[in-house]
């Protein structure tokens, strides 16, 4: 009976919280953050005629604007322009589909935004290389267009679905006002087309 009484005398260690069970770090330890992985340049196959497009009658100065990149214009011209599936389409970018999905998706909500609030859209910027590109011309309806290295002949003239076409002379891939970072040259250069800069030159050598 005594050794019992003395037992029931002992003081009781209280249960541990949940909080007193965590390791305990020194304020010394540093633990360095992962590092993003690096942006993959998106092959595009064609640049905006336009770089920017606003409300009618306003000035850009007065406008807010949404910045859509080069590679998100190049996602919304596959997608919804020529109607290819998600995996055709992140096969003419060089990207996973889960990447084209991203990448389709955050431009549709710019275009979006860009029209509900009326704010001007600019395009430019974005990691991009140009795609080598085949030209086309149609027999029947004299239609000229091209389509990427890799992607296999057309079937049919898009414009006029005639199946007799044959190959043209380069009209100059990706001819366009569009601005990005392209993957080629590391100075990180426009990713203009190569079409454009021909015939400037051209038209230089005309003038001397």
């Amino acid at each position: 009976m005594a050794e019992t009484a003395h037992r029931l005398k002992m003081p009781v260690e209280p249960a541990l919280t949940y909080c007193e069970h965590m390791p305990i770090i020194s304020q010394d330890t540093f633990v360095e953050p992962a590092m993003p992985r690096p942006k993959c340049c998106r092959r595009v196959g064609a640049l905006p005629v336009c770089p920017i497009y606003k409300p009618a009658g306003v000035p850009v100065s007065g406008l807010r604007e949404v910045a859509l990149e080069v590679d998100e214009f190049e996602a919304l011209r596959l997608a919804d322009y020529e109607g290819l599936y998600q995996e055709q389409a992140a096969e003419r970018m060089g990207v996973s589909r889960q990447t084209f999905g991203r990448i389709v998706e955050a431009a549709r909500k710019k275009v979006v935004q860009a029209l509900v609030e009326g704010c001007a859209l600019r395009i430019e910027g974005g990691k991009i290389e140009m795609a080598e590109m085949r030209a086309f011309e149609c027999q029947d309806c004299g239609h000229v267009w091209e389509v990427p290295f890799g992607t296999g002949r057309p079937a049919e003239c898009p414009t006029c679905k005639s199946k007799t076409f044959h190959r043209a002379k380069e009209v100059g891939a990706g001819v366009g006002s569009g601005r990005g970072r392209c993957c080629r040259h590391r100075g990180g250069g426009q990713g203009q087309g190569s079409g454009m800069r021909q015939r400037r030159r051209g038209a230089g050598a005309q003038s001397e």
